[in-house]
């Protein structure tokens, strides 16, 4: 890795994205960034303890795209999936701006509590066709998803890129059990980055 690594404004950070998807064959669409809105003063997030993971870990590519390698969805488990996230208050099904995937996209009625985790205009976070998910978390919720075998870093969190702390790829769940963990950590997100205290449970079948 260079000396010295390339800063990023969080204000650049869709035009980078749709550039480098571009530059990779990948057709996608430009947003505006959402506005910065001022947070109310909120208690901290209280998190569950993640299990460590049993199966092996997929392996993903180390540039954009960041995608996992030779990882197939189970159809039932990313259905499930589906309706859980799009379950979630104030989250539509709309195209990703990034490329064409499923973004998990904010309505205008939920403030944006930390605009640095949205990755453009009010998507935080987006589904790819084999079930994994990019997201923002907290950078500490982030380090421990991963220490427990649950995601990886984006190719530009490991460069310290400014703006992409917490960014992190989900792995695709292969069973209710491990969608289950999948969910905490999407519904840690929604609440990271609108604020909101939701529970995962609350959204179970």
């Amino acid at each position: 890795m260079p000396s010295t690594l390339l800063k990023i404004s969080p204000n650049l950070r869709i035009k980078v994205l749709i550039l480098l998807v571009f530059l990779t064959g990948v057709s996608c669409s430009s947003k505006d960034e959402p506005p910065i809105n001022d947070g109310d003063v909120v208690e901290p997030l209280q998190y569950v303890e993640l299990p460590v993971r049993s199966d092996a870990i997929p392996e993903t590519t180390t540039g954009i795209p960041h995608q996992q390698i030779d990882v197939d969805l189970v159809p039932e488990v990313n259905d499930e999936m589906f309706r859980r996230v799009y379950s979630l208050p104030g989250v539509e099904n709309r195209a990703s701006v990034v490329a064409p995937w499923q973004a998990l996209w904010l309505t205008e009625d939920l403030n944006i509590g930390v605009p640095d985790a949205i990755i453009g205009d009010r998507e935080f976070a987006h589904i790819h066709a084999d079930g994994s998910l990019h997201i923002f978390l907290e950078p500490d919720r982030a380090l421990a998803a991963i220490e427990a075998g649950w995601a990886v870093l984006h190719p530009f969190a490991v460069q310290r890129l400014d703006g992409y702390d917490g960014f992190i790829m989900l792995y695709t769940p292969q069973s209710i059990d491990e969608l289950n963990i999948t969910f905490q950590l999407i519904v840690d997100g929604y609440n990271y980055v609108t604020v909101q205290r939701i529970l995962a449970t609350d959204y179970y079948n």
